[in-house]
């Protein structure tokens, strides 16, 4: 599959954009366990074109990363590409990489985010989102993507048209959840429309499906069903950055990799710890480590004491004294 010039090979594997979740240390670990290709945190466009220094922090990539996406939400078309204009000149704005690929987030569907129009706000105006998604194409160099879901509601899944109208204004791959906004994250991501974009003779950029894929077997199936070009995995990454390696073992050889016992559980907790307080340091380090670290030993039995002190304490080594608990206790 490629991406203008970008080339990711056959059936990639891509982690999703996720707030508070697909920092640098995340994204890092994600592609050492073999994603394909990893998107930053959504940044607001109006917070880089106001300079806010927590979204140009976000913007900021890492060699190792490559290929990155940086993604980019917003309502407001001069805001957007403006942003985008920044995306565009990240590594020289804030360092590093820079950016593979420009993403605009039509699919948030929070309420704080969509509520006002931004992420799968947009549903409810598809000529804005086409009017904001030509405007972004035409002022950056970089290949311009677009995350977005089947409808604002069940009563107007407009995606299939919606795909057509936003390749012709030159994107170059389109991602799609299998849900409206409603739905939130409720209920089974329905792909047969997924499918339908895919298997559209009008459609030829890369279709890529994302929704309810949480295994190596469901992967196969959105593949071999649905026909997409990729498939995107979100929250079922959370503590799980091997499920990327266990998917391109399956796709490749038809067999299913054990789970990892405790032991690799903990060597991945910390190596995911290690990169994360290198790259933001003690207190907020751990701090933004909390939701990851539990997730990592979910199943384990009589383990609420042990999740309590590792998600209170703030102390490095004694972190680190859990986990090795952890390993001596249960591996």
């Amino acid at each position: 599959m490629r991406i203008g010039d970008l080339d990711l090979g056959e059936r990639p594997v891509l982690l999703a954009p996720m707030e508070d979740v697909t920092d640098t240390s995340f994204r890092l670990l994600c592609r050492e366990h073999g994603a394909d290709m990893v998107y930053t945190e959504f940044i607001p466009s109006d917070g880089l074109i106001r300079d806010a220094s927590k979204a140009l922090a976000k913007m900021k990539t890492l060699d190792e990363e490559a290929p990155i996406g940086i993604q980019i939400y917003g309502h407001i078309p001069e805001s957007m590409v403006e942003a985008a204009k920044m995306a565009d000149r990240a590594a020289e704005i804030a360092g590093g990489h820079g950016a593979d690929v420009i993403d605009i987030n039509f699919g948030c569907p929070v309420t704080k985010i969509a509520g006002r129009g931004a992420g799968s706000g947009m549903m409810r105006e598809p000529d804005k989102m086409v009017a904001i998604t030509k405007a972004v194409v035409e002022a950056v160099g970089k290949p311009v993507t677009v995350k977005t879901r089947l409808g604002w509601d069940e009563n107007s899944k407009i995606i299939v048209e919606l795909a057509e109208r936003l390749q012709d204004v030159g994107i170059s791959a389109l991602t799609i959840h299998g849900r409206t906004r409603c739905q939130m994250y409720r209920g089974e991501a329905d792909w047969t429309l997924i499918g339908e974009v895919k298997n559209n003779p009008r459609m030829k950029i890369p279709v890529i499906g994302n929704g309810d894929i949480d295994s190596a077997v469901k992967a196969r199936e959105a593949f071999e069903r649905y026909g997409v070009d990729a498939i995107m995995i979100g929250r079922a990454t959370y503590g799980r950055p091997w499920i990327f390696k266990e998917i391109k073992h399956f796709l490749a050889t038809g067999e299913e990799l054990p789970s990892p016992g405790v032991r690799e559980r903990v060597e991945t907790a910390r190596r995911h710890l290690a990169l994360s307080l290198e790259a933001k340091g003690p207190v907020r380090g751990i701090y933004e480590m909390r939701r990851h670290l539990c997730c990592y030993f979910k199943g384990l039995p009589d383990f609420r004491d042990t999740r309590m002190k590792m998600v209170t304490t703030l102390d490095v080594d004694e972190l680190y004294g859990i986990l090795d608990y952890i390993c001596d206790r249960y591996a």
